[in-house]
């Protein structure tokens, strides 16, 4: 975009200095009154041919004929930029367009944001941090290319429709954010995507109370409604400042080196049979488990050290970046080095 506008202001430029030196040699040189001098140059330019309006002596004749080949030249040169720079972003649309698509293709496991407005820029940006691949779905243009330059892939579409969805891979999507202006429009998403991908994650933002438990009916795993949020974290900041401090770890403040984080245990891992204690987590590991969530989906808050870890449990941990990376690995299954 700013290189259009570069080319456009470019092309304004030569056009008023052309006309500017048109106006300049009918006045000087022909003889003409000012408003005849820039009526002759800007007919001369546009190739209209009425004609002369004033007669040209010989050294007017001359300067004419010149500026006939300069002004001419610089209309030619201007319409072809125009049409080129046309021509490229019809191009530049249809290829990105074509290799966006055969990116989604082969892709899988990505995560589809419908709307990027604050709250989709927000959850985009919260997904790649996490390593994941963020699809954006969006009807403006300008959205669009925001969230091309913000690192995602994006393409321009109505997230309410299936068609669009489809386009984005939902089939083989892991999750999806519905972050729309409106909450018909995100409860609609909801239940689109919920008929596409049955197994898929899907969280959505709501403004209204009622529209959070319609959404859940519809499909949605998880419902946020960023106003009331906001507002209580803003209370919580004032009447408990030291809990809010707490969640800041929670929410993978920058300032902040310990993080929380779940982590899924396989059943290769030494942890499975484990209690708490004999795992060693928080002696040997430097983590420390503040819930289980169990297998059957049963979630167990601050578990005792006797705690029997099983496979396909998911520990919510608290930890710094290096312990929570060597613990994920040992969860995984793999070796420690």
């Amino acid at each position: 975009m700013p290189q259009i506008a570069k080319r456009a202001w470019t092309l304004a430029g030569a056009v008023l200095a052309t006309a500017t030196l048109g106006t300049l040699g009918y006045v000087f040189i022909a003889g003409y009154p000012w408003l005849d001098a820039i009526y002759m140059a800007i007919m001369t330019m546009t190739t209209v041919g009425y004609g002369e309006i004033r007669p040209l002596g010989q050294a007017g004749r001359v300067f004419n004929t010149f500026y006939i080949v300069v002004s001419v030249s610089t209309m030619l040169m201007v319409i072809g930029v125009m049409t080129q720079a046309i021509l490229e972003a019809q191009l530049r649309d249809v290829f990105g367009r074509r290799r966006v698509k055969k990116m989604l293709e082969s892709m899988s496991g990505h995560y589809i944001v419908c709307g990027f407005g604050r709250v989709g820029r927000g959850a985009a940006a919260e997904l790649r941090k996490a390593g994941a691949t963020v699809v954006v779905l969006d009807r403006d243009e300008k959205r669009v290319e925001r969230a091309q330059r913000a690192g995602c892939l994006a393409l321009a579409g109505d997230a309410t429709s299936d068609e669009s969805l489809a386009e984005a891979g939902i089939a083989r999507a892991a999750g999806l954010v519905a972050a729309l202006s409106t909450d018909a429009d995100n409860l609609f998403v909801v239940m689109s995507a919920r008929t596409l991908n049955p197994s898929l994650r899907i969280a959505a933002r709501a403004a209204e109370e009622e529209t959070e438990r319609k959404m859940v009916r519809a499909g949605a795993d998880t419902v946020l409604a960023p106003y009331k949020t906001a507002g209580a974290q803003l209370a919580l900041s004032l009447i408990k400042p030291h809990v809010r401090q707490f969640l800041d770890f929670a929410l993978a403040t920058p300032d902040w080196t310990v993080r929380i984080e779940q982590v899924e245990v396989a059943a290769a891992s030494d942890l499975v049979g484990k209690s708490l204690a004999e795992a060693r987590i928080r002696g040997e590991m430097q983590v420390v488990v503040l819930a289980i969530r169990r297998a059957g989906g049963r979630m167990e808050f601050n578990p005792p050290a006797s705690a029997v870890i099983g496979a396909g449990d998911c520990l919510i941990v608290m930890g710094e970046a290096e312990p929570l990376r060597r613990f994920e690995i040992r969860a995984a299954g793999g070796a420690l080095r």
